[in-house]
């Protein structure tokens, strides 16, 4: 069996793995992730107790229970980036035997639920909605690096996107994951349904023009009018791309929920995305509580 080295799995001295400071005890099998490191407060300010309080640069974890049910909430910080580092570390906490530093012969599925905000794509999908994520669409390059295969439907899906788009025509190479099926099902209520575009940018990959010109000046428009059978996209944001297929990857269950904070169509900003986001986390704890 391949033991896995220091320099590529990194542990501090108390036993934890490096970037999110993590001893294995220390995480719920149940985990939500949130990209502001302030808003972990925010999530664990409703659970009922908490155990562990953890912080290593933007990454912050604090995990406890809502009654009987044990959860963690992680910060990731921004972007696809980040994601790479936060899941292959949450993955090495449940399976990698950090002792013999070898993978565990039992592959322990992790929940990971994604709170976040997000740029609306279809008018009809106001600020302060929410929406989850059928599918992420990258049009970063983390998937890349990785050896993963795509379903047929992810490939149809792909392919009708790229010659829509054309963006496969350039230096973009998109993919496409599926949402959880399992965790989807529970965010039915509430919730608008669509594929969600991962960009490795806030400003240009999304279109917005400060001083700087735009190689894809018409990304928004080839964006929010994309349809193929009942898939639209709905939104896009940092990091759903990259959470969908690491978690397709590692046999996790990802979803992804989107506060809705600006509609890029009607150009308009919610006036308390911070009450939107409060909202959204009521409602993802009591479904987890009840249902996951």
């Amino acid at each position: 069996m391949r033991t896995i080295e220091a320099s590529e799995l990194i542990i501090n001295n108390r036993g934890a793995v490096y970037h999110v400071n993590c001893r294995p005890e220390e995480i719920a099998h149940t985990i939500i992730t949130v990209g502001d490191p302030d808003r972990v407060k925010e999530v664990s300010k409703h659970f009922d107790s908490i155990e562990f309080k953890k912080h290593h640069r933007e990454f912050i974890t604090h995990t406890g229970y809502i009654g009987k049910k044990r959860l963690s909430v992680t910060s990731t910080g921004i972007g696809p980036d980040n994601i790479d580092i936060v899941i292959n570390e949450l993955d090495a906490l449940v399976n990698i035997d950090f002792n013999t530093r070898t993978i565990k012969e039992q592959i322990t599925p992790l929940n990971i639920i994604r709170i976040g905000t997000s740029g609306s794509l279809q008018k009809d999908i106001p600020v302060d909605s929410f929406v989850a994520s059928t599918h992420g669409l990258g049009l970063d390059n983390l998937m890349h690096f990785y050896n993963h295969t795509q379903t047929q439907e992810d490939k149809q899906l792909l392919n009708a996107f790229n010659n829509h788009t054309q963006l496969n025509q350039g230096v973009i190479a998109p993919y496409i994951n599926a949402a959880s099926a399992k965790l989807l099902k529970e965010f039915i209520a509430h919730f608008h349904h669509g594929i969600t575009v991962t960009c490795p940018g806030f400003y240009g990959p999304q279109g917005r023009v400060l001083r700087m010109g735009l190689a894809q000046p018409t990304l928004i428009d080839q964006l929010s009018s994309f349809h193929f059978g009942q898939h639209k996209i709905t939104n896009f944001e940092m990091e759903t791309s990259a959470l969908y297929g690491m978690g397709k990857i590692l046999g996790h269950y990802c979803l992804s929920l989107s506060a809705i904070v600006a509609n890029r169509i009607s150009k308009e900003f919610s006036s308390d995305g911070n009450a939107a986001v409060e909202k959204l986390i009521k409602i993802c704890l009591e479904n987890i509580s009840n249902s996951i």
